[in-house]
């Protein structure tokens, strides 16, 4: 059985809607950036602020390597994982790749009282964000499905999901 794997931006809705997918599916979920958080011992943020984000990266591949060798599981993806082509390559190898997408808007708005997303403390987040998703946006539009969270439920979500998958 292939993986789900849930790719796209921070605050799209991967994390809520792969727990409700694995619960409706009983099937594992992997959230890769706790993944990460747990095989270092901190969190995100201070792997940002203390070794990099290259060391980050680094990492990130070998916890995406891993999670791509099991089976029928549901993945959610940190926001920059699939940048990198081996990642998306593993990922995509068993995994159906699903893309949730979210305007900058609805982003900001989403994550703007979390102070755990390294890439977003600065300035003039909704600037990130849209930088972000313009540089990311090619990488993204490789998924087999994408599905817009604007406006839809984390239940919602799922749905959709679940028919495709």
């Amino acid at each position: 059985m292939k993986n789900i794997v849930l790719i796209g931006f921070m605050g799209t809705g991967k994390t809520s809607t792969g727990r409700l997918l694995s619960e409706r599916l009983k099937r594992e979920f992997l959230e890769l950036d706790g993944a990460i958080e747990e095989k270092e011992g901190v969190s995100i943020r201070e792997i940002f602020e203390t070794k990099g984000e290259g060391y980050f990266r680094k990492i990130e591949k070998e916890i995406v390597k891993e999670a791509s060798k099991k089976d029928g599981v549901i993945i959610s993806a940190g926001g920059g994982a699939i940048i990198d082509e081996e990642n998306f390559k593993n990922l995509k190898e068993n995994g159906i790749l699903i893309c949730l997408e979210a305007s900058a808007d609805v982003i900001l708005e989403r994550t703007k009282s979390l102070d755990t997303r390294p890439l977003l403390n600065v300035p003039h987040p909704k600037e990130t964000i849209e930088g972000l998703l313009k540089k990311r946006d090619p990488y993204y539009k490789k998924a087999d499905f994408r599905i817009d969270t604007d406006v839809l439920t984390v239940e919602e979500v799922a749905e959709r999901i679940i028919k495709i998958s």
